[in-house]
Order: structure tokens, then C-alpha cells, then sequence
């Protein structure tokens, strides 16, 4: 299987959900002009399950906040390396979270680089 996935997840409080929409919306596209494939966050709406943790948890989400999960999808993970440089490197990035205030915690996210394992799209019947 081809590409590589950066995943994570993150809380932010529910009051600045649409800031941060605005502002993932823009920052979705400068991963895509530095490499990306596809972007995606989604917004938590079940995260309660018998017997697992939680993302809430997870990210120890307080009362007030809301939890993201997402991910970017990259042809490889040297093609992922060279975006997530240039996107760090590219001012727009800083210009837009100081603007953003979103109260955004890197502290508290999980993160990590995933190599694909198993796609339905890719089991032969």
C-alpha cells in the first residue's frame, strides 16, 4: 500500500470551535500547497465507549472543550517529512495561530506517523 498518514488529536474549548474551523480551513490548504494529499480534523460527537479509554482521557479534555481527531495523507513518509518542514517554516503558519486564539495545547495532543496496515479498499473478495 502506498502513502503515509500523520494522525492526531487534540482538544480546544467549545467556545472557540468556530475560530478554529476558519482557521483549519486555511491551514488544510497550506499543507496541501507544501505536499499534502488530504486533510481531514472531525469533531467529537461519541466518544464514550464500555470498557476503552477515551480520547477525552486521552487528551485529559476538560469540561469545556471538544475533542479533534485527524489526519494528513502524504504519498510517502519522505514526502510527509519535507511538508511538515516546509510547513513549519512557511510564516503563514505563525501569523495564523497568533491571530487564531484558539487556545490551542500541543502538550496535551497525540500525535504520531502511521504507514497504512490494511484498507477495505484493498481486500480482494
Amino acid at each position: 500500500m502506498s502513502h503515509y498518514i500523520d494522525g492526531f488529536v487534540h482538544a480546544i474549548p467549545r467556545d472557540r470551535l468556530e475560530n478554529y474551523k476558519r482557521l483549519v480551513a486555511k491551514v488544510a490548504e497550506i499543507w496541501k500547497e507544501h505536499g499534502a494529499l488530504d486533510y481531514w480534523e472531525c469533531v467529537g460527537d461519541d466518544l464514550h465507549l464500555a470498557g476503552t479509554r477515551s480520547f477525552i482521557d486521552l487528551v485529559d479534555a476538560k469540561e469545556d472543550e471538544t475533542i479533534l481527531f485527524g489526519w494528513v495523507v502524504f504519498d510517502s513518509r519522505e514526502e510527509r517529512d519535507l511538508a511538515n518542514a516546509k510547513v513549519a517554516a512557511d510564516p503563514r503558519m505563525e501569523q495564523l495561530m497568533a491571530e487564531s486564539n484558539i487556545e490551542f495545547d500541543a502538550q496535551r495532543m497525540a500525535y504520531g506517523g502511521f504507514q497504512p496496515f490494511i484498507s477495505s479498499t484493498n481486500v480482494n473478495a
